[in-house]
């Protein structure tokens, strides 16, 4: 497994009122709905990325206003697949 660090200053996380354990959180959940919509992800990568299950992602989708919907080959492949 590879790690990502993306550099964040106090004045940052203190504008956005989260520690950095939180703020990981947010922008890990925050990347993996954008690819996800943009369809560059499956729901289970999504899912992988943002440290969720796939019915807790199914829900965060619909909080950042994502359809947890989308027609992409990797979701086509993985319902086909049945995971």
């Amino acid at each position: 497994m590879h790690t990502v660090q993306i550099p964040v200053s106090a004045e940052t996380l203190a504008a956005l009122r989260r520690d950095p354990e939180a703020c990981a959180s947010e922008l890990r959940l925050a990347a993996a709905a954008k690819l996800y919509e943009l369809g560059r992800i499956s729901q289970e990568v999504a899912a992988a990325i943002a440290g969720l299950s796939r019915r807790d992602l199914m829900v965060a989708l619909g909080t950042l206003g994502v359809s947890p919907f989308q027609d992409t080959p990797q979701s086509l492949a993985a319902e086909l697949s049945g995971d």
